[in-house]
Parts: structure tokens; C-alpha cells; sequence
């Protein structure tokens, strides 16, 4: 029964974390009347999706750890590209001065904070499959 508990507590506070993330990223929008920088939400909800589609195309018999295969890496390239641009994008839109200097820091930190929950609800509430 400690377990279930522990895992509520755990996915109530990544909750508040998640919903704290989306204010961020809504009032870097809404505080300045303009909506790109919820563009940096869209990218950092992408950011996980290669990664877990391209770590299906690893060997069922992968037991080196020298062993790489290209779709997997080509998967964590991808997911590096989505994490740059999502940090970058508010940074050059504030550079060019289409958005506010506070709202790209507001949305950047937004959705790294997104994104921080999401590796982490993926970290806490794995499916071993394994056990199958």
C-alpha cells in the first residue's frame, strides 16, 4: 500500500509541476499579447517523441554496450534538435524583437520545466518489459 502512495504523491506533484510549466509558457504569451512563444511548448512536448519511437528499432540482443545502431542515435538527434530549438526560438524571437525579453526567459524556462516532468513521469512510471 506504501507503494501506490508513494506513486499518487509522486504523480500529484509532477502534476503541479506540468501545470506550472503551461502558466509559464500561457503568460509568456498572454502578459504580451503575442502567441509565439507558445511555439516553445510544441517543441518541447515533441522532444520526447523520437526517442521513444527509434528505441524500439534496437536488437532485441543488444548485450555490448559498445553496440550502437543508427536509428537510435539517429532518434537522440533528433531529440537533442527539438531541446536546442525549444531553448533557442525564444532566445532569436527576442533578439529580433518580435517578442519581450521576459517572455522568451518566461517560456524557455517553461518548457524546460515541461520537459524536466515528462523525462521524469517516463523515469517513474516505466513499463519493464522484462517482466512479461
Amino acid at each position: 500500500m506504501t507503494d501506490s502512495r508513494a506513486g499518487l504523491k509522486t504523480l500529484i506533484t509532477l502534476s503541479f509541476v506540468l501545470s506550472l510549466s503551461f502558466l509559464l509558457i500561457i503568460l509568456s504569451c498572454a502578459l504580451w499579447g503575442n502567441w509565439l512563444p507558445l511555439l516553445t511548448a510544441i517543441l518541447f512536448t515533441l522532444a520526447p517523441l523520437p526517442n521513444w519511437l527509434f528505441s524500439r528499432c534496437a536488437g532485441a540482443d543488444d548485450f555490448s554496450a559498445e553496440y550502437s545502431s543508427g536509428p537510435v542515435d539517429f532518434g537522440h538527434f533528433l531529440t537533442s534538435c527539438f531541446l536546442v530549438s525549444g531553448v533557442a526560438l525564444p532566445y532569436v524571437l527576442a533578439h529580433a524583437e518580435v517578442i519581450h525579453q521576459a517572455a522568451a526567459w518566461m517560456s524557455a524556462a517553461g518548457g524546460l520545466i515541461g520537459y524536466a516532468t515528462i523525462i521524469t513521469y517516463s523515469h517513474f512510471f516505466a513499463i519493464q518489459l522484462d517482466e512479461f
